[in-house]
């Protein structure tokens, strides 16, 4: 199936628990639902996925409904206010959310359908976006941060946007992914355009370039080797001394376990790797053992390249990693100002949102 996906940054935030008050999450409602019709109003509804789809203007939007700006919370609490307060204004705007949190992320394929008859596409391929984004940074990008939470924006012609969180309990860190659907074609190979993160470190990256040619002999493995004499390659390589790698590792794996999986992708016989991600039952643990084979058998690695990097919304301000853009960074700014100016809130709530702005200047 033909697929569009970007991911157009990554963040790391402090993984803080507990839940926002009532009365905070009902305002963070009513402002996010009264900024996000002015700037569809204004600039149109694909505009809104495209600064979605920015972290760091995400995490502004965060900062100017008022919650906390280096909390892990922001995101799910931000995404959540803005389902909330758009709810029964997506046929009027042409702008749809879907999933959230836990249980709820869940329900996104299904909560896509149900907006079916209000868009002008088929909602199928918006249901392979969400379901490959979230497959895509749960198992082909393997850098210790579990999924829990997965919100899904698209408009009533087919654009969409991913926002996505994991958690890493050991580092104590929650890692943002966001993708925007207008770019590339292409989900299985560099998918990401800018990552911003804290942290780094080693990851299975199926999705790195350099892992294509282990992407084509993983697809072949699964197509055209026989379950039995995987398990077999993977029993014969547990009695050797392997290299101490983080993410490529049978310690964890058990290929009795995996047989009927390999059975399924065998009966399938997918014809490329991002065909193998669409089989029910394909994670993490199967593409580490496909990834093991393709390495010490086949001579194939695969990348441990974590994909996030340092980056920054406008540049320094001593001019690393390059000097600030003052005209982007004004645009930004203008941007949400113009959005806050015209919502039709009470005079402090708007007074109140303009300073939290304003601390960004």
């Amino acid at each position: 199936m033909p697929s569009t996906g970007q991911r157009t940054g990554i963040a790391n935030l402090p993984l803080h628990y507990g839940k926002v008050p009532p009365w905070l999450f009902g305002r963070m409602c009513q402002l996010a639902r009264e900024v996000t019709t002015v700037m569809v109003e204004e600039f149109g509804p694909e505009e809104v996925l495209r600064r979605l789809s920015d972290p760091f203007w995400f995490q502004a939007l965060g900062c100017v409904l008022g919650y906390d700006w280096h909390s892990s919370g922001v995101t799910t609490t931000v995404c959540g206010a803005l389902k909330e307060g758009m709810r029964g204004l997506e046929r009027e705007l042409g702008l749809f959310i879907a999933g959230g949190k836990g249980r709820t992320s869940r329900k996104t394929p299904l909560e896509i359908e149900n907006f079916g008859h209000l868009l002008n596409v088929s909602p199928s391929p918006l249901v392979y976006a969400s379901r490959m984004s979230a497959k895509v940074d749960s198992s082909a990008l393997q850098d210790g941060y579990q999924l829990y939470h997965h919100t899904f924006f698209f408009t009533k012609d087919g654009s969409w946007a991913v926002i996505q969180q994991g958690m890493n309990k050991f580092n104590r860190y929650a890692r943002r992914y966001h993708w925007q659907g207008e770019k590339v074609t292409d989900f299985v190979c560099e998918p990401q355009s800018a990552i911003c993160s804290q942290t780094r470190g080693e990851a299975l990256n199926l999705v790195a370039s350099e892992s294509t040619e282990a992407r084509n002999t993983i697809a072949h493995i699964a197509a055209e080797e026989k379950p039995d004499k995987i398990v077999t390659q993977l029993n014969r390589l547990k009695t050797l001394t392997l290299p101490r790698r983080s993410y490529i590792s049978l310690e964890d794996i058990h290929p009795d376990r995996l047989s009927k999986i390999f059975l399924t992708a065998y009966e399938h016989k997918p014809q490329s790797f991002e065909s193998l991600l669409t089989l029910e039952g394909i994670g993490p643990k199967t593409l580490r053992a496909l990834s093991l084979i393709s390495e010490l058998i086949y001579d194939t690695p695969v990348s441990l390249r974590d994909p996030a990097s340092y980056s920054f919304a406008h540049g320094g301000k001593d001019g690393h990693p390059y000097p600030v853009d003052r005209k982007t960074y004004d645009s930004s700014i203008q941007f949400l100002a113009q959005a806050l100016d015209k919502a039709k809130i009470g005079d402090r709530e708007k007074l109140e949102a303009f300073r939290r702005l304003k601390a960004w200047q």
